[in-house]
């Protein structure tokens, strides 16, 4: 049987949204009446089919009954342990404590650099620290468990003490057992759970929250001709699959984040698809995060008016990712990127 994807689309923001969820011309996102959309795709691996969730009620049973469950899903509030989802998107600032990171390696390693790196993105607006000491930059090479462990372990100490939401980026189950005492909030592992199978146990007895990652691969061939079938369906299948073993591993909390992985895995066609389409993630109904700080697709689309930071892109991008509800954006320029939505957001709303 031909299996069906809804993706929300055709959104509102703001004052505009709010009016269109009172007259009951648009649903409201995750229960949110400052983004609302009032069109669907109906979605196969054959064709789409945009309609007015007014419609609805006029297709077929069996079609209807699917929309309506995943609506059901795209429209209910989400909650997550740690985080509010009442303003988002949220930022997740990004600590690299690595030499060799693909745009900032070798900035906060050394002393308390990355200590304070993490103050000042707090300050300025970031809601998740996200600490890793490994990098996963296309073609970068495996880190021994100890020296990642040694990278990380002292900035992780300090970050216990002053309270903040720390998300943890790493493949190893050793790592992941260490930092356990450090009272982290989030895992952000890129290999989307797969490279230790011991990861899932350690998740299991911690209750710890998590994010679902999806790469092709490993870092060090992702980027070799990676190929799907249809790249949005295929992803979208991953995460279900994956959700659905996590659930009878005896994962039974719902604090799990999905990221499609951006550059991890896609050439720039399939990243462009994602990031047009990311609205269909929400019919899983888990919240989305999305990470396009500095990535090599930027540099792709802006041919010879690309730079270092490439912010210009990394706000573009993240203000289109905004307009179609996804709740966390990993940046490393919190400040500009911050600033950049609270200029919009003002301006919605004039």
């Amino acid at each position: 049987m031909q299996k069906y994807y809804t993706r929300a689309c055709n959104f509102y923001y703001g004052r505009k949204s709010v009016e269109k969820v009172l007259n009951k011309s648009a649903l409201p996102l995750n229960d949110n009446n400052l983004i609302s959309f009032d069109s669907i795709e109906i979605i196969s691996r054959k064709n789409i089919k945009r309609i007015n969730v007014k419609k609805i009620n006029s297709l077929k049973p069996f079609l209807k009954k699917k929309i309506k469950k995943d609506l059901k899903e795209i429209i209910k509030k989400k909650k997550f342990k740690g985080l509010n989802f009442s303003d988002v998107p949220l930022l997740m600032g990004i600590i690299n404590l690595t030499p060799d990171s693909f745009s900032d390696g070798g900035k906060y390693n050394k002393k308390n650099k990355g200590f304070h790196h993490a103050k000042y993105l707090i300050k300025k607006g970031c809601k998740i620290l996200d600490i890793g000491g490994e990098s996963t930059r296309p073609g970068s090479n495996e880190v021994e468990k100890k020296k990642e462990w040694k990278r990380i372990n002292i900035t992780l100490k300090k970050l216990k003490k002053i309270k903040k939401f720390v998300s943890l980026d790493t493949r190893k189950s050793w790592i992941i057992k260490k930092a356990i005492n450090y009272k982290i909030n989030l895992i952000n592992d890129v290999s989307g759970l797969s490279y230790d199978s011991n990861t899932i146990n350690i998740l299991k007895d911690s209750k710890i929250p998590f994010v679902i990652h999806h790469m092709k691969g490993n870092p060090k061939t992702m980027q070799k001709n990676p190929i799907y079938k249809n790249v949005l369906l295929d992803i979208y299948d991953f995460f279900e699959t994956k959700i659905k073993k996590i659930k009878l591993n005896g994962i039974k909390h719902e604090n799990i984040i999905l990221d499609p992985g951006i550059g991890f895995g896609k050439n720039l066609k399939h990243n462009i698809t994602l990031m047009s389409k990311i609205s269909i993630f929400h019919s899983l109904g888990f919240p989305i995060m999305l990470g396009v700080s500095r990535k090599r697709f930027i540099k792709d689309l802006s041919g010879n008016n690309d730079s270092k930071e490439r912010l210009g892109g990394t706000i573009s991008s993240s203000l289109y990712a905004m307009m179609q509800g996804v709740q966390i954006l990993r940046v490393h320029d919190v400040n500009e990127v911050n600033q950049s939505l609270k200029v919009f957001k003002s301006l919605k709303f004039l």
